[in-house]
């Protein structure tokens, strides 16, 4: 592993807005992605996880404020919390529909909260260098979560066979507006905890910690959703389902999900180096539900 922090790509660097959209449900199907209710669930558990982990993020980050030094570093974070608060909204918006089609998350959504607001929540610390420590730990979680994130937004703004399936276009366009952000703000999650800490074996530590949360609440969710659908009978999900529907590119590939893991332990690392603003920034100039908070053009 390179022993040189690499430095920001700074045209990969933009000013970070939070873009109040709306989705329409009601002509969604309850298998959006056609004939694969296991793709369509093991994506739908964004729409259990994203709620409460991005109404999280933002409540870490409003702690961590008084910390930043560096005007540009804030002004960045003050524009994430924008776009996580945003996301929150979006898919917490997805659930009363899911309802409608027979299928309720609370079950589950009540795990993710206690996961997020419990375990990861204030804990009762005297003032100072515990609850500094506490503090800084979520910080550094969220990094690693982010490098995910934006992962997960790349693959969707180019997962052009979900197109070829027939994806139902509401739910691409939140995935991908969603995905587009991710990919803009990709850096800020790293820049913070850079700044306020960066601590080599704390990233190393954090990371193991959200990857095997991520994996665990991930997997859980795709099995709930596939034995609760009541269109399936005895449904299942599985990690060699996953990994076929990855090899067909319906979902990520596996392979490339482990090659991302050295990328974030090199201690070379930077979030620029990944991805591509002007692919984020050209979507979002053109997806439907972004165009229509914009409004109408005067």
């Amino acid at each position: 592993m390179s022993n040189t922090q690499a430095r920001p790509v700074e045209s990969e660097r933009i000013a970070l807005k939070a873009r109040n959209v709306s989705f329409s449900w009601e002509d969604t199907p309850l298998h959006w992605v056609p004939g694969d209710p296991l793709t369509t669930h093991t994506i739908n558990v964004l729409h259990l996880l994203l709620p409460a982990g991005e109404r999280w993020f933002v409540h870490v980050y409003k702690q961590v404020l008084p910390l930043i030094r560096d005007d540009r570093l804030r002004a960045d974070v003050v524009g994430f919390i924008g776009q996580e608060a945003m996301h929150s909204q979006a898919h917490d918006e997805v659930l009363p529909h899911l309802r409608e089609l027979g299928l309720d998350p609370t079950p589950y959504t009540a795990q993710v909260d206690w996961f997020f607001e419990k375990l990861l929540g204030d804990r009762t610390l005297p003032p100072g260098r515990a609850r500094r420590w506490w503090l800084l730990e979520r910080v550094a979680l969220i990094a690693a979560i982010e490098h995910y994130t934006a992962f997960l937004g790349d693959w969707v703004l180019n997962a052009a066979e979900l197109d070829r399936r027939g994806a139902d276009p509401t739910m691409l366009d939140l995935l991908r507006w969603h995905g587009a952000e991710e990919v803009e703000h990709r850096s800020v999650a790293f820049d913070l905890f850079m700044h306020v800490d960066g601590g080599y074996r704390r990233r190393v530590r954090t990371w193991a910690a959200a990857f095997s949360a991520l994996v665990f609440l991930w997997q859980r969710g795709a099995r709930f959703f596939m034995e609760n659908d009541p269109t399936l009978v005895d449904g299942k999900a599985s990690f060699r389902g996953f990994h076929q529907r990855g090899r067909q590119g319906t979902l990520p590939a596996t392979g490339d999900m482990l090659r991302s893991i050295p990328r974030y332990l090199s201690r070379g690392y930077h979030p620029s180096h990944e991805c591509s603003t002007a692919q984020a920034v050209a979507y979002l100039a053109a997806s439907p539900a972004a165009l229509a908070a914009e409004g109408p053009v005067a």
